[in-house]
């Protein structure tokens, strides 16, 4: 079963007991409070899906200091499960990764039959939910103590591209992005590990790695594991990166790349892989990449045959030598942080 990454909450009885649009002043359950923190803490998304108006109903998590809590806001008078969609895609996260507590058992029935992957809670289970296993991740890495901060520093990019006059190249060039390429050390092993089991859709193979794998590979004379770390105007992106290079002979081989779809519309994806194919080629080497279909990861291998990469011996991916390598990006600074 995969972890919940965001807990969408319904508001009025709830959250609390008693109705806002009604001109109720409830305060929240102090069962749903620690929910709400302990599961923050641990890396967990909060999301509003609820009834009634938007500006009463944010107005009263306000007066609780509860507002920066949550992600994502849906309040309104149409179906939970439109929402709970509306959610993922702002979030930028699979439905199956959602989960969604209400009183209502109508509200809870409409979802489980439109958004079957979307596990459903009663609000009298909230108090319960941080015991059960799918909101319990193995690891809590630092990265993931500051999620919600990450994403709430995307609402407020989101908000000026929205505001922004120009068009879309104008507004990321304007973000001022820096991507550091560095070597992974132990301290970046349960990040790493964390983006091998949360990352999808940019994935050249959907191979997971833990701690353990990541330190031997570090170790291998061959191989080098990298991170790349991404920060703008708004503050930092954290770990979004990694990827594991071998080398074979006059090849490198990318075993495996991957960039956090946090970052998708930024274009880190092909930023990351456009500098290792200009690195490998500087070095007198020939880029190869090993490329795994799986339900997600059609557009890494977009991403991949855009970047030049073409159909080689035994399933792997092959440079090609006719084309120039990618050019390096006008909207990202790039910092190589390797020791040669």
């Amino acid at each position: 079963m995969k972890t919940v990454k965001c807990l969408v909450w319904d508001l009025d009885d709830t959250l609390w007991d008693g109705v806002v649009l009604e001109g109720d002043r409830p305060r929240p359950f102090p069962a749903a409070l620690e929910a709400l923190h302990t599961l923050d803490r641990r890396g967990i998304l909060h999301a509003v899906a609820g009834r009634g108006e938007l500006a009463r109903a944010t107005g009263h998590l306000a007066e609780h200091g509860l507002t920066d809590l949550f992600c994502a806001f849906e309040v309104g008078w149409g179906e939970k499960s439109a929402s709970i969609r509306r959610i993922a895609a702002d979030l930028n996260i699979g439905l199956d990764t959602i989960a969604f507590a209400d009183n209502d058992p109508a509200e809870r029935a409409e979802v489980a039959a439109a958004l079957p992957m979307v596990r459903c809670y009663p609000a009298e289970r909230v108090g319960d939910l941080v015991q059960l296993a799918e909101f319990r991740p193995a690891q809590v890495t630092d990265e993931a103590r500051h999620r919600r901060h990450r994403y709430l520093a995307e609402r407020d990019r989101a908000a000026a591209e929205r505001a922004f006059p120009g068009p879309p190249p104008a507004f990321l060039a304007s973000l001022g992005l820096t991507m550091t390429v560095r070597a992974a050390t132990e301290a970046d092993f349960a990040r790493a590990h964390e983006l091998t089991l949360r990352t999808h859709q940019l994935n050249t193979t959907g191979r997971t790695l833990d701690a353990a794998q990541l330190r031997g590979l570090c170790a291998s004379a061959d191989h080098e594991v990298l991170v790349a770390d991404v920060a703008d105007r708004f503050g930092a992106h954290g770990t979004v990166g990694l990827a594991v290079l071998r080398e074979v002979g006059s090849d490198v081989v990318l075993e495996l790349l991957l960039t956090s779809c946090r970052v998708l519309n930024r274009g880190i994806g092909t930023v990351l892989l456009g500098h290792l194919v200009r690195d490998v080629l500087a070095r007198g080497r020939r880029p190869v990449a090993r490329f795994v279909p799986t339900a997600a990861n059609r557009i890494m291998l977009v991403t991949l045959r855009f970047a030049g990469f073409g159909p080689g011996a035994d399933g792997e991916l092959v440079f090609d030598p006719r084309r120039p390598p990618p050019a390096p990006p006008g909207h990202v600074r790039i910092v190589d942080g390797r020791s040669r």
